[in-house]
């Protein structure tokens, strides 16, 4: 386990349940793997919550409480760690994106949601939401673009994206919403924020096929993988897990273009979706 850094409570609810529940642990004379037996958990899974990358449920507060003799101090304090403008399914998720160090993440079917424009997020909402009110899809088109200021950051983590060429090829919006789109891809790449290479059509048959994969590592926690499906989705922090999913992401890299022949093909067709007299 990767030494404990010193969290600040004030400046998050999260980072207040972390730093007191490092305390009521240690106070209790108990390891993380002693405590997550104690609560049928991993003791990375603690390591998270006491590092502010995972969200503390109600289930588990009850539990620490009575593991720790904390009276309810867990319960009533972490509904306010609780509160999110994501999806519940994705609250978690938004949380350890902006505590990781790295994202890897392999988007076979759609731009990865940091690095979606406000038209291009629209239209994939609407997709799936076809009947919901505009204000609604207003709301969650704002709530992703804001998780995407984590990339404005210096000190942000380092994304890499391996795009596959069908969701460059996808018109999602329409010809100016993609050639926005994947201008604005480009322009990450080439002010040196984040990695993109693209998988292309002529790869064939790859290691991830069936599925998406998200990666994301920490300073001072264990890695975590992020699974879902359309509508839900949830962390994984098992090691094999983990790793599996590393050794695909890397398999995907290998035989995807290099970084400067994908920015080159995401230009070219980003020009090309920006022809208005093509059909």
């Amino acid at each position: 386990m990767p030494g404990s850094r010193d969290l600040d409570p004030s400046s998050s609810p999260r980072a207040l349940l972390g730093a007191e529940l490092r305390h009521a642990r240690e106070k209790a004379g108990l390891s993380q793997e002693e405590l997550g037996q104690r609560l049928f958990v991993s003791g990375s899974f603690i390591g998270q919550l006491e590092a502010g990358t995972r969200r503390m449920q109600r289930e588990y507060a009850r539990l620490l409480d009575e593991v720790l003799g904390t009276a309810d101090f867990f319960q009533r304090n972490c509904g306010a760690a609780a509160k999110s403008k994501y999806p519940e399914h994705f609250v978690e998720a938004v949380e350890a994106e902006a505590e990781a160090t790295e994202i890897r993440q392999y988007s076979p079917l759609l731009i990865p949601g940091l690095l979606q424009t406000p038209a291009y997020a629209r239209a994939v909402f609407r997709a799936y939401r076809p009947t919901a009110e505009e204000e609604v899809i207003e709301e969650l088109v704002s709530a992703r673009i804001d998780r995407a200021r984590i990339l404005a950051d210096p000190a942000g983590p380092l994304l890499w994206a391996v795009l596959d060429e069908a969701a460059l090829r996808r018109r999602t919006g329409g010809r100016q919403v993609m050639a926005e789109a994947l201008g604005h891809v480009a322009a990450l790449v080439r002010r040196n924020r984040i990695i993109v290479q693209v998988l292309p059509f002529d790869a064939g048959a790859h290691a991830s096929m069936e599925g998406s994969i998200k990666l994301m590592d920490f300073e001072d926690a264990p890695p975590l993988l992020y699974m879902e499906t359309v509508g839900t989705g949830r962390l994984e922090d098992d090691p094999a897990s983990v790793r599996y999913q590393r050794r695909i992401f890397e398999y995907l890299t290998a035989c995807s273009l290099a970084p400067d022949a994908s920015l080159v093909l995401l230009e070219d067709i980003a020009q090309d979706y920006g022809h208005a007299d093509h059909p």
